[in-house]
């Protein structure tokens, strides 16, 4: 049986482009990981001062509980949109609009 050479890559990435790939990747699961209680720390600073400024006692937990609610939504939305960008470049499609690359002819 003859043996057939594989097909090559018409762009072979290089070393420095994974590595580039994978330090962007590091770069957001950090992001993630940071974002929540930083939000949540600026929820309880902000909800100290309006406690200072108002006078009263029950403001700086619900700063608390404000800013992690908003860090946690903020941290889906990112998880979500790079799941949807990463599973749209895959195939030569857009994620975006659900339509196909105009260079794919049918």
């Amino acid at each position: 049986m003859p043996f057939n050479r594989p097909i090559p890559e018409s762009k072979p990435r290089g070393k420095s482009a994974s590595a580039l790939a994978s330090l962007i990747e590091a770069e957001k699961m950090m992001q993630i990981a940071i974002l929540l209680p930083a939000a949540a720390f600026v929820g309880w600073v902000a909800g100290a001062g309006l406690d200072y400024l108002l006078h009263q006692t029950w403001i700086t937990v619900v700063g608390i509980i404000f800013g992690g609610v908003s860090g946690l939504v903020y941290v889906v939305r990112m998880v979500m949109a790079t799941g949807v960008k990463s599973a749209g470049a895959g195939n030569g499609k857009s994620a975006e609009t659900g339509k196909g690359s105009s260079e794919i002819k049918p």
